[in-house]
C-alpha cells in the first residue's frame, strides 16, 4: 500500500490497481471559528433554537443536524376542507390523525363572527392526556403549520361565542392519515 497526499486529498493505492480516497479536514478545535457557516434553525426541535453548521471549503453539500426536516412520502401530500356552522353556544372538534413526525399545513376562518378555539392534540388511547398547542379567546381565524410530536389526533375545539350563527371553514393539507369531524358536541335546543 501507498500513500500520496495531494492538495487536501490522501489516494491509497491498495495494490492490483485499487484506490481510496479521502478528503483531509483540519481536525475541529473550539477555540477557532469556521471560515463559512451557515445557520441552520432546528425547526422539529423548536423555532428558537439554531446552529451555525460549517460550509465545506470545496462547495459540496451540508449536512444538516437534523435530518428529520426532510421528509419524504410514499404518497402524495393530501387536502381536505371541512365546513360546520355553530349556532350561538355551540361546540364542536375536528382533527387530523397523525403519525410521529407527520407534517400538515392549515388555515381556518370563522365567517359570522368570532370564536373561541383551542388547538390541541391527544393520543384517544392515553386517557386525558393532552397538550395544547394555541388557544385563542375570541378569533376569527388562524392558520400554521404543525409537526406532530407524537402520534395521536391533533386539531382543533371551536366554540361559537357570539350571538349569531358562525361557519367554520377549515383548509387542512399534508401528511395525515385522516380528518375526523366529531360534528356538534352540544346541539342547541330546537327553538319553537
Amino acid at each position: 500500500m501507498s500513500k500520496k497526499i495531494l492538495a487536501g486529498l490522501v489516494v491509497l493505492s491498495m495494490g492490483a490497481g485499487a484506490l481510496l480516497m479521502a478528503v483531509i479536514r483540519p481536525a475541529a478545535r473550539d477555540d477557532v471559528a469556521p471560515a463559512k457557516t451557515i445557520r441552520v434553525v432546528e425547526v422539529v426541535a423548536g423555532n428558537e433554537n439554531y446552529r451555525d453548521v460549517p460550509l465545506p471549503d470545496f462547495g459540496g453539500p451540508v449536512a444538516l443536524p437534523n435530518p428529520a426536516v426532510f421528509q419524504k412520502g410514499s404518497v402524495a401530500p393530501r387536502a381536505e376542507a371541512k365546513t360546520v356552522t355553530l349556532q350561538p353556544g355551540e361546540k364542536t372538534e375536528i382533527k387530523a390523525l397523525l403519525n410521529v413526525a407527520q407534517v400538515i399545513t392549515f388555515a381556518w376562518r370563522a365567517e359570522g363572527g368570532p370564536v373561541y378555539v383551542d388547538f390541541h392534540a391527544h393520543d384517544p388511547d392515553a386517557g386525558g392526556y393532552w397538550v395544547r398547542y394555541e388557544e385563542l379567546e375570541s378569533s376569527s381565524e388562524s392558520s400554521g403549520s404543525l409537526v406532530a410530536p407524537f402520534a395521536g389526533e391533533h386539531g382543533w375545539f371551536w366554540m361559537n361565542i357570539g350571538e349569531q350563527p358562525v361557519t367554520i371553514k377549515l383548509d387542512v393539507s399534508g401528511y395525515y392519515d385522516e380528518i375526523v369531524d366529531h360534528g356538534i358536541l352540544n346541539k342547541a335546543p330546537a327553538s319553537t
